[in-house]
Order: structure tokens, then C-alpha cells, then sequence
């Protein structure tokens, strides 16, 4: 767990500089809840973050139509990111992070990025998933090998000196698994769990909130069994990111949450691991209603509102300029003492 006396001792710190108890609001709890993560008092500025986007189809967005694009857009922004030309990478760069994607279950040939990077297709545990309202996502075996990607690829941007973590996605029709396993494991019914995702009509709407409501009744049984619940209505992807974020909180590496399937990998990531969510700060708050419910499950305040419901790790890359000021006016701010200011209590 997080380290309870580099926090005691941030929080005695904030007490001791030039301004009033408080005034610099959550950046105070920031920096308490950096220390704790680092280990130290006063924290240090993350200087490697590391963007891993989890690429999937999903058979629901098929068979239901639930989104407002077709699901060959996923491996068009795949190869999108692999050339640097998405959101995600161009915040990337401006936040000094890094970018990496991993089609974990695209639906396309394999060999679709042979020209650009075949790395990113090698790994991949199956083609698409199953379509949740009516068949499972995929096997318990598939779930289990998700689930060991993310903890291998949490493992190698560790060894290569990442010292904060992003889980970002992609994926045509990924919000409908992600409302769903919300839904189950916050008891929240499907009308109020769904959401418009990519922007999609009232039409869809209603299809989608039919879909993520069939979902749920396949999966309430399993709700106990991070895994099988994976298996029954998530997706390889979200189940990869799920032991991407286990795996960083069992190695004391601290994650920026983003929007809502980060959120939902995060819930059962939790169940996977409890305790882990001590060693996750949320980004963003996501326009989608589950995003927040699940938000308020794991005891999260998202740092920035932004109206944002891309995706891709974005909201979570622009909240690391606030974590760097946190970190900064902990260390760098004079104190009382040393200014020669008067204490109020003095």
C-alpha cells in the first residue's frame, strides 16, 4: 500500500508554507497523495509517463449497431496512432509521455499493419469478441490471457522507466461492455448506466441501452469472479487493461485513470486486487454517466471537467501538468521560517 509517513509528513508540510491552510485546494491533496505513492516527502514531478492504448473490436457495435461508427474504424485509428497522427499522441507529446498500442482483439487481418508495425498485432488474443447480449465475449482462457497481457505489458513500460502509467482505448463500440460491467458491479440499472458514447442518436441510444440491459442479465451471476465476468460481458481488451491496471498497483506504480472503459477496467481490476484503487488518481471526469458512478464507486474525484468523451488516454495526459504543480509547490514553496512571514497562528 501506499506509504502512510510520506503522507503524514506531506500533509504537516502544507502547513508550514506561505499561505493559508487549504488555499491551494486539491493541489494539497495531490501532493499528499504523491508522496504516499513515491514513498518520499516531498515528491518529485513524474518525468516518464507512459500511455498504453488497448485496441478492440467488439461484436455488440456488429450486431446491434450501437455506435455511430462502423467497426473498421478501429483498425483505421490503430494504424492512426501508430503514425502519431491521434489526439492522443499529439497531447502525448506536449505532456512528455509516451505512446504505445496493443491490438488486443481488432477485427482485421493480422497482417494489417505489416507495413507500419507488426509489433502491435502480435500479441493480439483473439479477433473481435463475442456480441454480449446474446454469447459471451470470449472463453475463460481468453479472459485469463487478457488479463496476463496487461500485466506483462504494465511490467515492460515499468522496466523501461515509465514511473506513472495511462490506460487509454480503442475501440468501436467499447463503451457498451464498459457500461455493463459498471453497471453490475455498482448496481445501477441499464437506463441510467448508458450513455451516448461516440455521439449517437436517440435511436441508437435505445438500442444500446437494450443491449447493455441483456448484457447485465447474462452476467449477474458472475459478478464475484473478475475473470468469468470478463469472459461473459466485457471484452479482451478491457481485460487487458484490467491486469495492466492490477499489475501497476501491485508494483507500487502509481496510474492516471481516463474516461469510462478505463474506469470500468478499474472497477474490476479492484476486485482483482483490492486496494489497488490507493495507487490511482482520476484524470477526468468523461460525459458518460457511467464513467462518474463508477468514479464515486472507487472513491475517485476526477481532477478536470473538460466535457471530453474521446477517449484514447486524453484526459488523462492533460491532468499531469496539475500533478507536476502539486508536486513542485510541496517542494518548492518557501515555509513560513524560511521567508520570514508571519504564521496566522504565530
Amino acid at each position: 500500500m501506499p506509504d502512510e509517513d510520506a503522507a503524514a509528513a506531506a500533509a504537516a508540510r502544507q502547513l508550514t508554507l506561505t499561505k493559508p491552510s487549504g488555499a491551494l485546494g486539491r493541489l494539497e491533496d495531490l501532493s499528499v497523495w504523491m508522496c504516499a505513492v513515491q514513498g518520499q516527502c516531498p515528491p518529485t514531478p513524474f518525468r516518464h509517463p507512459a500511455l498504453v492504448i488497448f485496441a478492440g473490436d467488439h461484436g455488440i457495435a456488429r450486431t446491434a449497431s450501437t455506435s455511430a461508427y462502423p467497426p473498421e474504424v478501429t483498425a483505421q485509428m490503430v494504424a492512426n496512432f501508430v503514425t502519431g497522427g491521434a489526439a492522443a499522441n499529439v497531447i502525448a507529446r506536449q505532456m512528455g509521455a509516451t505512446v504505445r498500442v496493443v491490438d488486443v482483439s481488432v477485427d482485421a487481418d493480422a497482417g494489417y499493419l505489416d507495413a507500419l508495425d507488426p509489433a502491435v498485432a502480435a500479441r493480439r488474443v483473439r479477433r473481435s469478441s463475442g456480441s454480449i447480449d446474446r454469447e459471451d465475449a470470449m472463453t475463460r482462457d481468453e479472459a485469463d490471457a487478457s488479463i496476463a497481457l496487461g500485466r506483462d505489458l504494465a511490467r515492460e513500460e515499468i522496466a523501461a522507466g515509465a514511473d506513472i502509467l495511462i490506460a487509454g482505448d480503442m475501440g468501436i463500440g467499447n463503451t457498451t461492455p464498459a457500461a455493463a460491467l459498471i453497471g453490475l458491479l455498482t448496481g445501477t440499472d441499464a437506463a441510467t448506466i448508458t450513455g451516448r458514447g461516440t455521439g449517437i442518436d436517440d435511436q441508437t441510444l435505445t438500442r444500446k441501452c437494450t443491449a447493455v440491459a441483456a448484457a447485465m442479465a447474462r452476467g449477474i451471476d458472475a459478478t464475484e469472479d473478475p475473470a468469468l465476468l470478463l469472459a461473459r460481458v466485457g471484452s479482451p481488451d478491457i481485460a487487458a487493461m484490467t491486469g495492466y491496471l492490477a499489475e501497476a498497483a501491485a508494483r507500487g506504480i502509481p496510474v492516471i485513470l481516463d474516461g469510462i472503459v478505463s474506469c470500468a477496467a478499474a472497477l474490476v481490476a479492484e476486485r482483482l486486487s483490492p486496494g489497488a484503487c490507493d495507487w490511482w488518481v482520476a484524470g477526468h471526469r468523461s460525459t458518460e454517466p457511467a464513467a462518474t458512478i463508477a468514479l464515486a464507486s472507487l472513491g475517485l474525484d476526477p481532477l478536470i471537467d473538460l466535457g471530453l468523451r474521446l477517449g484514447e488516454g486524453t484526459g488523462a495526459l492533460l491532468a499531469i501538468p496539475l500533478l507536476t504543480a502539486a508536486a513542485s509547490t510541496l517542494a518548492e514553496m518557501a515555509t513560513f521560517d524560511s521567508a520570514g512571514v508571519t504564521d496566522r497562528d504565530a
